[in-house]
């Protein structure tokens, strides 16, 4: 297979994997409402998954060095889909946070295989497109598998589950038979004492002081706060909009979708200009100070439609930024410390994640516009690391080409 073919195909499965993987997600909020559960479970429940993902994610990029990230991905993506049917299945709190931990082993494995391959396979002057490509895909594949999830909860909520489960197991069989070995050495290059070692998650995230300077520090700390933004929003926008406006599954999928759209034109546009045209230290500080703008203008929305007009900006925003993040931190990444640096990526977005998704649940509970002022607080935080960085002298990421 050529490589142009094998990309498109790559990306292809990608596509079919971000889809998959939002299937169950605008039928969560009804799985909690129907099992009475506690309001918090919208956060805790994925901040379980990301837990583990949190804490896998430098093991993945480490390992990637002696299994090919076409088994990973095959492994990963059966693994999650079990996960996911167990999921379905549950019917207590404890089951459902064991269900989403079992999960994030997985997906961490398939996020950081995702930027691994990536960088490992691409042409050096494709890296940045490639890189923009794959987070468009994550993010506008998702917002359309989250329309077509609400439809399929529509039929049942099991059904949702069920079809996310077979999807993703398919998803699996083709990233296994499309992509290339990247591996460096093979498992028989490595002793299983050594194996064992390296299997170490604290150890992987001890190896990153072999990369860690004070400018990584500080992109990986916009990384989680974006991220704690993001999630913290993304958690209690879906379960405001069926507990207080009392949309169905359908409904809530239908406004992703249109979100996803407008991501989409977002990152084909606005993206490839800041990442060609702009010095993106200072377009970061903008994207994210528009982000904390529109989810101040959600807390002050006095109607549903302003509502939601602000909400697409802090999504269409956050969508942006995390290509231009993602080429600046490849950009500065040492090449054969790329798979732990973009290992070390998906674990702080995971971190990010965790403590957006955690605080967004329990300060529902206190009240429900409180997850939009905390949206507001930390991307403001994030502007300002941004800045911070920004204002450093040096760096390699001034401008980096994206050629589409």
């Amino acid at each position: 297979m050529k490589y142009k073919t094998r990309f498109a195909a790559f990306f292809a499965a990608m596509t079919l994997f971000n889809l998959a993987a939002n299937f169950a997600h605008p039928v969560t909020p009804t799985v909690i409402k129907n099992l009475n559960l506690h309001d918090y479970m919208f956060g805790l429940a994925l901040a379980a998954m990301l837990f583990t993902n949190f804490l896998m994610s430098p093991f993945w990029g480490k390992i990637n060095n002696y299994v090919s990230s076409r088994l990973t991905l095959a492994v990963c993506c059966c693994g999650y889909g079990a996960a996911q049917v167990w999921f379905a299945y549950s019917t207590t709190e404890l089951q459902i946070i064991l269900a989403r931990m079992f999960a994030g082993l997985f997906t961490g494995g398939i996020f950081v295989n995702f930027l691994t391959y990536v960088v490992n396979k691409s042409a050096p002057q494709d890296q940045g497109k490639h890189l923009t490509i794959s987070a468009t895909i994550q993010s506008v594949a998702g917002a359309f598998g989250y329309m077509i999830g609400g439809f399929l909860g529509e039929i049942s909520v099991i059904t949702a589950f069920l079809v996310q489960a077979v999807a993703l197991a398919v998803t699996g069989i083709l990233f296994f038979l499309i992509c290339e070995p990247d591996e460096v050495s093979g498992l028989l290059g490595i002793s299983p004492k050594e194996l064992a070692r390296e299997a170490n998650p604290f150890r992987a995230f001890m190896d990153s002081r072999a990369f860690m300077t004070v400018s990584f520090a500080m992109l990986f700390a916009v990384n989680a706060l974006i991220n704690f933004g993001n999630t913290g929003f993304d958690q209690a926008f879906n379960y405001y909009l069926k507990d207080v406006i009392g949309l169905t599954s359908s409904y809530n999928g239908i406004i992703k979708a249109a979100v996803g759209f407008i991501s989409f034109i977002s990152n084909m546009t606005l993206c490839i200009w800041i990442i060609n045209k702009t010095n993106v230290k200072r377009s970061m500080v903008s994207l994210t100070a528009a982000c904390a703008a529109a989810a101040m203008g959600t807390v002050l929305a006095g109607n549903i439609g302003v509502f939601i007009g602000f909400s697409v900006v802090v999504y269409a925003g956050y969508s942006v930024s995390v290509p231009v993040l993602q080429n600046m931190i490849a950009g500065q990444a040492d090449i054969k410390q790329k798979n732990l640096v973009m290992g070390f990526f998906n674990a702080t977005k995971s971190l990010g994640s965790i403590a957006g998704s955690m605080t967004a649940g329990f300060i529902y509970s206190v009240h429900v516009k409180l997850p939009f002022v905390s949206t507001f607080i930390i991307y403001g935080l994030g502007m300002a690391v941004a800045a911070a960085y920004a204002c450093r002298k040096g760096g390699r990421n001034k401008k980096q080409a994206v050629r589409i």
